[in-house]
């Protein structure tokens, strides 16, 4: 297998497990599993976070593997940028934590809703904490760690443009889902907070 045969296979790959990541969770294909499901379905945020979690194993797995050359290896004193966007991701991250339902968004809170009795909805919309500052903390920390982490090579580069541009259409696909849901008030929110760049408070 040549490396151009090699990068190929795991832009495929990258592309795949982004599809696939996205189709289990879309609006339609969610509503079609509950219809399958029933009650059952409250198992399901679950099994998607493990799904997604092992699928994602084996394209790792697979890059890990294949040789690279490297393109930009974070020198001095551009390590100073690598070590403030780690800085930034983790203020973005820990502002998520602190206002996100951890347990509904791992699907536990919809299996302890069903044992309960309780019928399963979505969180709360709340603009509180960090979410004042960004609609999607932890969307914009992902893209910060994607670029800086590790040094960049051909075979990264990879990774880190389709990883990018995946959570920046992830991200429009969950805007117009949660207009879905919250309607008026989430479009009153869009004009307020900056989507993934916190460059304002709304």
């Amino acid at each position: 297998m040549t490396r151009i045969h090699a990068i190929f296979i795991l832009v495929v790959l990258w592309i795949a497990w982004c599809f696939l990541h996205s189709l289990l969770i879309s609006r339609g294909f969610a509503e079609r599993m509950k219809g399958i499901l029933g009650r059952k379905y409250a198992y399901y945020r679950l099994c998607y976070v493990i799904f997604s979690f092992v699928s994602l194993l084996p394209v790792i797995c697979f890059q890990l593997q294949l040789d690279e050359k490297v393109i930009f290896a974070w020198p001095p004193p551009w390590y100073i940028v690598k070590y403030a966007l780690y800085a930034a991701a983790i203020i973005l991250f820990y502002g998520g934590y602190r206002v996100y339902d951890l347990q509904y968004m791992l699907g536990i809170k919809q299996i302890d809703d069903m044992k309960h009795g309780v019928n399963n909805k979505t969180t709360d919309f709340t603009t509180e904490g960090i979410l004042g500052y960004v609609r999607h903390p932890w969307y914009s920390g992902a893209i910060l760690l994607v670029w800086g982490f590790g040094v960049v090579s051909d075979v990264s580069l990879v990774s880190k443009v389709v990883l990018t541009a995946y959570i920046i259409l992830g991200t429009v696909l969950e805007e117009k889902k949660l207009i879905h849901e919250i309607g008026a008030p989430y479009r009153m929110y869009q004009k307020k907070v900056p989507m993934l760049i916190p460059w304002k408070k709304g």
